[in-house]
């Protein structure tokens, strides 16, 4: 199969002029530390990582599993979370933190960080 010089230049002009939409990904966020790692109720901790901006974060949770609690963020920006553990929180229990995504398909997404209730 033969195609010509044309028809060559014309598919790759097509493929550079693409809109950057089409060839981007969402940014993924990614929780990196949790600090402090453990406190009680009330204790605010800060979360560094990547992606974290209002524009990619819709919310914030901590897991253990099986029961999922939302915590409230007091602030947000491209690298860091700052929250406060909630009052549903229970003591002795070790928690993942995890994410939901913002965007046309919202996804909960673990993240390899833990806090412990004190």
């Amino acid at each position: 199969m033969r195609f010509s010089l044309t028809f060559l230049s014309t598919i790759l002009l097509v493929a550079l002029a693409a809109p950057p939409l089409l060839m981007a990904q969402d940014s993924i966020p990614r929780c990196t530390t949790v600090e402090p790692a453990n406190g009680k109720v009330g204790t605010e901790f800060v979360v560094t990582g990547e992606n974290l901006s209002k524009d990619t974060v819709a919310k914030l949770y901590l897991t253990d599993g099986t029961t999922d609690i939302e915590v409230p963020m007091s602030e947000q920006s491209a690298t860091t979370i700052k929250a406060k553990i909630p009052n549903s929180a229970k003591v002795g229990e070790r928690y993942k933190l995890m994410i939901l995504t913002k965007g046309k398909e919202p996804k909960l997404i673990e993240q390899p960080v833990r806090f412990e209730i004190e």
